[in-house]
């Protein structure tokens, strides 16, 4: 799937799910590092590409408030970036991209 992290979403689980075939491009190689989070989802939905981000409240709410976006993982930190990237590569099966938002959140 393509994916578009955000600015706070580790590099390392980009890579990873890179290695697990999905289409990764990050805020900060696009160029929008430091960008305001509407600005952000919106380029991500100009591209097609659900949006990957630690950053909960904000996209969420974003998404209540009816911004247009092609999807939303927000997820629980982890230190475990194989894991989280693991998580977020289970829960993108069978997903296409749309008007979703999805937690990934860690175990306890």
């Amino acid at each position: 799937m393509l994916l578009y992290a955000d600015e706070d979403f580790p590099y390392p689980a980009v890579e990873a799910l890179r290695l697990m075939g999905h289409d990764v491009l990050t805020a900060q190689e696009d160029g929008l590092a430091g960008t305001a989070d509407p600005d952000v989802l919106a380029r991500s939905h100009s591209l097609g590409r659900a949006m990957l981000t630690y950053n909960r409240r904000h996209y969420e709410r974003l998404h209540r408030q009816g911004a247009d976006h092609s999807g939303i993982f927000s997820a629980t930190q982890d230190p475990d970036h194989l894991a989280l990237a693991d998580r977020i590569n289970a829960a993108l099966v069978g997903l296409s991209p749309g008007r979703w938002c999805l937690r990934v959140n860690r175990p306890p």
